[in-house]
C-alpha cells in the first residue's frame, strides 16, 4: 500500500463521520445553491457525500493509482455534479452524484493508466473497464467453441475487432520513445520514427488572422445587442465564470425562462450578423 498524505487521511475520518442527509434535506441545500448560490448549503452538500467519493475510489484502486488522486478526482466529480444537479428532476443528489464520481474517475484512469491512450470511444471504455472481469468468467469454462476475442464481445456487446485491438494494447507493455529500435548501431530511436505534426509557419501565421478576423466580427455583433441581450451574453458566454438562467434573471427581475427567451434571440442577432460581416469583407 502507497504512503497516504496526511490530508487525505484527515479528510477520510471527517468524511466518514459526516452527516447523512435525508431527501428532504438535500433538496433544500440543492435549491439555496442553485438559486442564491448559498456556499454554506453547497459545502453542506459535498461534505455529507465525501464517503460517496472514497467508496467509489477504493474500487479504481484496482487500476494501480495513488487512492489519494482518486479520492481527489472523486471530490471533482462531485462539485461538477452539483453545479449540474437541478433539485426538480425528482432524482436524489446522491444518486446523481454517484454517476458523476464514477465518470471523473473513469476520465482519470484512461488518461493515466497507460502512456499510451488505451480507449478511445465507447466500445473501447467498455472493454477496458470490464475486460477483468469477463476473463475471468471465461476462465471458468464460458469459452466453447469460439474465440476467446468472439466470447468478449458477445458478452459485452462491441465489435469483435474492437476486442482484438484491446487484448493487445493490454497485453504489451509501454516504451519510451528514446528506446533503441533494433540492435544495430545507427543509434535511432522510436522517436526519430514519429512524423513531425507541427503546423507550418505560413499555416500557423494564416490561421492566427483568421481567428482574430472571427472574433473582432462577434464582439462587433455582440457590441451591436440591445442592452439586456448584450449583458445576458456577456454574463452566460463570455465570462470565465459563465452564470446561470436562475441567476441572471433574478438579477434583472425576470423569470429564467425569459432570460433563455433572450439569450436564443441575441444568438440568433450574432449568428446573422457575423455570417453578413464575413460575407462582405470576402473579395469578388
Amino acid at each position: 500500500m502507497e504512503p497516504r498524505d496526511p490530508r487525505t487521511s484527515r479528510f477520510i475520518r471527517e468524511a466518514m463521520a459526516s452527516e447523512m442527509l435525508d431527501a428532504e434535506t438535500e433538496q433544500r441545500l440543492a435549491f439555496a445553491w442553485r438559486d442564491n448560490r448559498d456556499e454554506a448549503a453547497l459545502h453542506r452538500l459535498i461534505t455529507a457525500y465525501g464517503r460517496l467519493a472514497i467508496s467509489v475510489a477504493t474500487r479504481f484502486r484496482r487500476y494501480g493509482l495513488p487512492l489519494d488522486d482518486l479520492i481527489q478526482q472523486g471530490n471533482l466529480g462531485l462539485m461538477r455534479a452539483a453545479e449540474k444537479y437541478d433539485p426538480e428532476n425528482g432524482a436524489r443528489f446522491s444518486t446523481y452524484a454517484a454517476w458523476w464520481i464514477r465518470a471523473s474517475m473513469q476520465e482519470y484512469v484512461m488518461r493515466n493508466w497507460s502512456v499510451v491512450r488505451t480507449a478511445t470511444n465507447a466500445s473501447q471504455k467498455k472493454l477496458f473497464f470490464h475486460l477483468r472481469k469477463v476473463l475471468l468468467k471465461l476462465d471458468d469454462g464460458a469459452v466453447r467453441n469460439e474465440t476467446l476475442s468472439r466470447s468478449i464481445a458477445r458478452e459485452l456487446d462491441v465489435p469483435e475487432a474492437q476486442v482484438e485491438i484491446m487484448l493487445g494494447r493490454m497485453s504489451g507493455q509501454d516504451l519510451s520513445l528514446n528506446t533503441p529500435q533494433g540492435e544495430g548501431e545507427d543509434g535511432r530511436e522510436w522517436m526519430d520514427a514519429i512524423e513531425d505534426s507541427s503546423v507550418e509557419t505560413e499555416a500557423a501565421v494564416l490561421n492566427d488572422l483568421e481567428t482574430r478576423r472571427r472574433r473582432r466580427l462577434l464582439y462587433s455583433a455582440v457590441h451591436a445587442l440591445p442592452e439586456r441581450e448584450r449583458r445576458i451574453i456577456a454574463e452566460r458566454h463570455l465570462s470565465d465564470s459563465p452564470r446561470t438562467l436562475a441567476e441572471i434573471g433574478f438579477d434583472m427581475g425576470i423569470s429564467k425562462e425569459r432570460v433563455r427567451q433572450l439569450e436564443e434571440r441575441a444568438m440568433t442577432r450574432i449568428t446573422h450578423a457575423v455570417r453578413a460581416a464575413a460575407e462582405i469583407s470576402v473579395p469578388a
